[in-house]
């Protein structure tokens, strides 16, 4: 990273509760905890002046500083719940990292659900974003497999499609998938914003967004059991690659 770029944090959430993967963020993945590959990818493309992940648990603290990452501060918990939104915990880490004089011109978050997104992505995503002006974020997106043209709304016994568009000789819910728009689906793999998005305007992206289209596995999130499932035999098949850790199995 040049003297003449902007700076940037990696922010790597990772709340305790989850519910459909208990502990997600930590289980282990071909060894690791999830968390691991995150930071090791976050650590690896160089482009960050510091990796900080945001936690409500000291256990998982731990954990992140054994694979090279910095805690500073524990989450709240008031701001650490299912339904807590993510600008809460965004602006609370800025700013306490601004008052430890400690402030950065971008943001990066790197979910720990996306373990096969490796050094090289980050730096993709980076330098795109660095090229383009006027835009106040960029965020990872990749074409849908369910058309959204193709979706309902059930009220009782009827239904209502979600978007009742196209003519109505040929709706879209009654369209083959290659006849309609072409329609991206946001994943988890990374977001990239100015800093002033969240102190000036209190959102996470901002107005004016940029698309990062992401490759093969590179956006793959784990979710649920069935993710779970798939993400290791992706490993055990070599279809998918994880970013190379070489910290001791934490224990």
């Amino acid at each position: 990273m040049t003297q003449s770029q902007p700076t940037i944090v990696a922010l790597i959430p990772a709340r305790s509760g989850s519910k459909r993967v208990p502990d997600k963020n930590i289980r282990p993945l071909a060894g690791h905890p999830l968390i691991a590959y995150t930071i090791a990818a976050a650590r690896q493309s160089e482009i960050f002046t510091d990796v900080v992940v945001s936690t409500d648990s000291q256990t998982y603290a731990d954990i992140a500083g054994h694979y090279g990452a910095e805690v500073p501060f524990l989450r709240p918990a008031e701001i650490a719940g299912d339904h807590s939104p993510d600008i809460e915990w965004l602006e609370s880490t800025l700013l306490r990292l601004q008052q430890k004089g400690r402030q950065y011109d971008c943001f990066s978050i790197l979910r720990p659900t996306s373990p096969f997104r490796p050094s090289e992505t980050i730096r993709r995503a980076w330098q795109a974003f660095l090229a383009e002006t006027g835009v106040d974020s960029l965020r990872a997106v990749e074409k849908c497999t369910q058309h959204p043209g193709k979706m309902w709304v059930v009220r009782g016994q009827r239904m209502t499609p979600l978007l009742p568009l196209g003519p109505a000789e040929q709706p879209w819910h009654s369209s083959q998938y290659p006849s309609l728009p072409e329609i991206y689906v946001q994943n988890a793999s990374l977001e990239i914003a100015w800093s002033r998005v969240v102190f000036e305007e209190r959102t996470i992206a901002g107005n004016v967004i940029m698309p990062f289209f992401t490759e093969a596995y590179e956006g793959f999130d784990v979710n649920n059991p069935y993710d779970w499932q798939l993400a290791e035999q992706l490993v055990q098949n070599g279809e998918a690659s994880l970013p190379h850790i070489t910290q001791p199995i934490y224990s």
